[in-house]
């Protein structure tokens, strides 16, 4: 009898707390292994998210740089108004919108950075000049309220662009606005055929650069 109770005995106090220990640690390197596999993920998620939203933002752009009004062959279309307005965080177009079966209309693009958001902004169509002019002024002021702004991406620190003239990029320069009464919305700057568009992001080191064709469409 008593060889069977000292065969049928069971963990000491001390083995269980051994034990025990050692699955504690286990389960500590586990949920740390597991809580970085997580993090890694959280930051590539957010990482692919960015890039998506530029890829939109970027195709966004280069429709509405193809579809430039008063370039190329239809540079009469705006009889002297100017057609695109380039500068720090701020950039104002004028396209021509095709629709089926309608005459083609004109738009006011805006793309505006504001506490670190990039948005953009289109006016109703138009085929009226002087409706044109006070468009393209309420751009410029950024006081249209016709349509709600787009956000297209958010934690931009800054963007800067650049023109081709044929010969080389250059920096475009601030053109003071029109005046508020009717007429041409102002002097048209010599022609150029490529924009280029840098974006910082204030989660990256380098700028995120890319060239789009003035009119092509």
């Amino acid at each position: 009898m008593s060889g069977r109770r000292a065969h049928r005995r069971g963990f000491t106090l001390i083995e269980l707390l051994v034990a025990i220990s050692i699955l504690a640690i286990v389960a500590v390197l586990g949920w740390r292994g597991l809580d970085g596999i997580v993090r890694a993920r959280m930051t590539l998620t957010g990482q692919l998210e960015q890039t998506r939203g530029m890829q939109l933002a970027f195709a966004q752009m280069q429709s509405d740089c193809e579809q430039l009004a008063g370039a190329g062959a239809g540079v009469a279309l705006l009889h002297g108004r100017r057609n695109l307005q380039a500068e720090n965080d701020r950039l104002t177009l004028v396209r021509a919108v095709f629709a089926e079966n309608e005459a083609a209309q004109l738009q006011v693009v805006s793309y505006r950075i504001k506490d670190g958001v990039l948005t953009r902004r289109e006016s109703n169509g138009t085929r009226d000049l002087l409706v044109l002019d006070a468009l393209w002024q309420a751009a410029l002021s950024d006081s249209d309220s016709s349509t709600a702004a787009v956000q297209l991406q958010a934690d931009v620190a800054g963007m800067s662009m650049r023109l081709w003239d044929g010969s080389g990029w250059s920096a475009p320069g601030s053109v003071p606005a029109a005046p508020a009464a009717p007429g041409p919305v102002g002097t048209a700057p010599a022609a150029s055929s490529g924009l280029e568009v840098s974006l910082r992001l204030q989660s990256q080191q380098t700028d995120l650069i890319k060239i789009f064709l003035l009119g092509a469409v």
